[in-house]
């Protein structure tokens, strides 16, 4: 019997793809980066995810190439280990163990056997050094390293085993900040770039005295420098800022300088391909961007965006099954959980954002989508005591432009914030009766519905569909804080503190109420199948509660302190996550189970903000009864430092082999004018193709003794090249005369009927011509009809070999 896999928590995307610079392989056909715990690895023309090499167990610091093996390599972690890698195939080939305080040194990788290898053999080259992988950078050839760290500059050499230091006063006579940010080393020369906060951008050279150094200044960046990084052969520098502009210096020359602007963030790091065609940049809004050497765009890889506050939760697309929250300031984000990108930015305030601190702006705080995804409700606001904006926008999705397109906008719904909002979850009225139901903090909760337009010929004739307030409901002055609808849509329920009431979605009557005393209610939902007739709603101190709906009365209570309650869409099953001493912890049930299904503790470090059900496109086969719930719905979850994490009972060495597909190693080498000439050469195993034995046929009547002669004689007794060229090459052409003895016999059976019909019709046109031929006509030429027996003695002539004669 086959024990049933653990349940363990994965992260699955969010990690920052900006913690270290990128790197290009060989062939800058593939991008490595890191992200989180992993080295991802992006296809540069198709920005495809193609691999993710897992295995590290702490924050990836950073990824080199293996200078002696192209196809392989390095990665460092904060777990204390360096770890070397065939990036082509997904394979760990060693594991080096370090443990140390933070300082630069120089390890010893050695080559021994077994895959673990402690590395003992170091020597310290420097100490207190930044943290930051940026400051630090070594010169040409690996003659020396320069590191910055606060005010100072530090060059050691590793031949004469020098070490030189050159210090800045914290501010310059123009009160500049003359702080270390970054530093890089021209590849050719002796020549080091350091950027500091002041925008500035300094090339020292001279560097090998301590007093007789020299160093000019470049400057167009008006805040700090975030990054350095010389071309290939040196003719050019690369800087970025916050500005979100990369800037390309010439030659050093401050008057000669080309701009990329609008990349969208602050530029973190800044990569180059080892042919020099490629640019690479790193934003801190998880974006990678890929430039070509002339500044051109060429891609975008966008990440999750990490949002400075997520307020519209984790919502799930109906018809992309994304991932919906907040982006960019005023934007919604729609993240694909597979291939882990963001598949399109929907621009939701459209207004320009301000980079200034204290301002108030507009903010996303609301988002819900209609059953079938056609329709979305946001709700943005913008607070300034003693006033508040608020808007709700309803927008349509165009199945032309497949884009979602504003069709209602309404200002002032409520007078006070909104606090939920829910569409009536039901496929088949859609269309007809669709109802949007918001609840705000001004004790009130509003019914919206669709209605056409009275004047189609007017000035709007194209869009005919608009909302309106159909119905407004309150109980006892209370704030409503939560509002959703049964699995039919027949049924309201809206709480209003610490009661939950239950609503008639037809007549907008009040059916009935339930209360729990102890604190207001946090969540509320209705369990969906078998379990419809229940209601589940949590409290602020720390009840779950179950109600009948059938007898109106408290089914179970326990005593948890929930933080999330989500219900999964296509089961029974609802799951809810307790925060309890500094611990996370998952208990999913059934409402007419009290007793949970599946208990899972310390599920994270940080607390878990939000969590959605996506839907599985095949529902996956679960060993474990404990772990049923996860058999067509995926749940996901978001941490309070935007960690996206969910669930998975695979062991690692699985997760390992389905990481992505496989990369191709001749892709992976350079393309050279002799790889070109002689193109690739692809097995293709699919049913389609073309079988070649078919084609071609195998005649070995065809095989001459020469073929055979030279393709089984040992090379060392073989005569020279230029006396078997000919005789293969003849051996290799068929002669067009000949045939084989069946062809022959067809073709003689063929003249032969054509032949008696041709004279059947030649004596009926000779005895009608006879008549008129004239005597004149019987002096013409007449040619002579030759017999079989002289055909077949003319064939022979024809085939006898006349070159013999040409010796004369």
């Amino acid at each position: 019997m086959v024990a049933a896999a653990a349940l363990r928590v994965v992260c699955c995307g969010g990690s920052p793809l900006h913690g270290a610079r990128a790197v290009f392989s060989a062939d800058a056909r593939y991008l490595l980066c890191t992200s989180g715990d992993f080295v991802k690895v992006y296809s540069a023309a198709t920005e495809e995810l193609v691999r993710v090499l897992r295995g590290h167990g702490g924050l990836v610091t950073g990824v080199r190439l293996n200078p002696h093996n192209r196809l392989q390599l390095y990665s460092s972690s904060l777990d204390g280990s360096i770890k070397l890698w065939d990036f082509t195939d997904g394979i760990l080939i060693k594991i080096f163990l370090w443990s140390d305080a933070f300082q630069l040194v120089s390890v010893k990788l050695t080559k021994t056997a077994g895959q673990d290898v402690e590395a003992k053999e170091f020597s310290v080259v420097l100490e207190g050094v930044d943290a930051s992988p940026k400051c630090t950078a070594f010169g040409r050839e690996g003659e020396y390293v320069a590191s910055v760290k606060n005010f100072h500059l530090q060059v050691y050499f590793f031949k004469r085993k020098q070490l030189n230091r050159f210090s800045l006063r914290a501010t310059n006579a123009k009160g500049g900040n003359n702080l270390f940010t970054c530093v890089a080393c021209h590849p050719k020369e002796d020549c080091i770039a350091t950027g500091h906060g002041d925008g500035k951008i300094r090339l020292w050279r001279n560097f090998y005295h301590n007093k007789e150094y020299v160093f000019s200044t470049l400057h167009w960046h008006h805040d700090r420098v975030m990054d350095l990084c010389f071309s290939i052969e040196g003719t050019s520098l690369l800087s970025g800022g916050v500005e979100a502009v990369l800037v390309q210096w010439h030659s050093g020359s401050d008057c000669k300088k080309d701009f990329l602007p609008r990349l969208g963030s602050a530029i973190e790091y800044i990569s180059v391909s080892s042919d020099g065609t490629l640019y690479c940049t790193l934003h801190t809004d998880n974006r990678i961007t890929i430039i070509n050497s002339n500044l051109r765009f060429s891609k975008s890889i966008q990440g999750l965006i990490k949002a400075r506050d997520v307020k519209t939760g984790l919502v799930v697309d109906p018809r992309t099954k994304a991932l919906v929250l907040n982006g960019e300031p005023g934007h919604l984000q729609f993240y694909c959980l597979q291939s882990d990108k963001q598949l399109y930015s929907l621009d939701i305030v459209q207004q320009e954002y301000i980079q200034q601190a204290g301002l108030n702006q507009t903010d996303l705080v609301k988002v819900a989508f209609s059953a079938q995804g056609k329709w979305l409700a946001t709700v943005e606001e913008r607070e300034e005591e003693p006033d508040l904006e608020l808007h709700l926008k309803l927008w349509f999705f165009d199945e032309e432009t497949q884009s979602f397109k504003l069709n209602t906008q309404i200002s002032m719904p409520h007078d006070d914030h909104i606090t939920a909002m829910c569409f009536r979850d039901m496929d088949e009225l859609e269309d007809d009766s669709l109802i949007l139901v918001t609840a705000g903090k001004d004790c009130l909760f509003k019914v919206w519905v669709i209605l056409e337009d009275t004047d189609p010929e007017g000035k709007h004739a194209q869009q005919s569909l608009s909302w309106s307030c159909d119905f407004v409901g309150s109980y006892h002055n209370y704030q409503a804080t939560n509002c959703c609808f049964s699995e039919d849509g027949s049924l309201l329920a809206v709480s209003f503190e610490e009661t939950v009431t239950v609503w008639d979605s037809s007549t907008w009557d009040l059916k009935c109420t339930f209360c729990h005393p102890p604190g207001k209610i946090r969540y509320v939902c209705f369990g969906r199948l078998t379990c419809s007739k229940y209601l589940i709603g949590a409290t602020d101190h720390g009840f779950l509660c179950c109600w009948n709906l059938l007898s109106c009365a408290l089914e179970w209570s326990a005593h948890l302190n929930v933080v999330v309650l989500q219900p999964d869409p296509l089961s029974e099953h609802i799951a809810a996550v307790s925060w309890l001493s500094k611990e996370s912890s998952l208990f999913v049930f059934k409402p007419n189970e009290p007793r949970p299904i599946c208990i899972q503790r310390n599920l994270c470090k940080e607390k878990i903000q939000f969590a959605a059900f996506v839907p599985r496109d095949v529902p996956e086969t679960i060993g474990s009864e404990k772990y049923l719930w996860l058999r067509r719905s995926q749940l996901y979850f978001l941490t309070d430092t935007q960690e996206l994490m969910t669930f998975s009972t695979k062991p690692p060495e699985e997760r390992l082999t389905v990481s992505s597909k496989q990369l191709a190693v001749e892709e992976s080498l350079p393309v050279t004018p002799f790889s070109l000439l002689l193109g690739k050469h692809r097995h293709q195993q699919s049913q389609g193709d073309i079988d070649l034995t078919k084609v071609v046929r195998n005649r070995h009547e065809q095989d001459s003794p020469a073929v055979k002669e030279l393709l089984h004689t040992p090379a060392h007794v073989l005569p020279s090249a230029s006396f078997l060229c000919p005789i293969f090459i003849n051996s290799l052409l068929i002669s067009k005369e000949k045939k084989s003895a069946e062809e022959v016999a067809d073709e003689v059976e063929m003249e032969s009927e054509d032949a008696e019909e041709d004279s059947d019709e030649e004596k009926d046109i000779t005895e009608m011509e006879q008549e008129n031929i004239k005597p004149m006509d019987l002096l013409g030429e007449i040619t002579c009809k030759l017999s079989k027996a002289e055909e077949k003695e003319l064939r022979k002539v024809r085939k006898m070999d006349y070159s013999w004669i040409s010796a004369f």
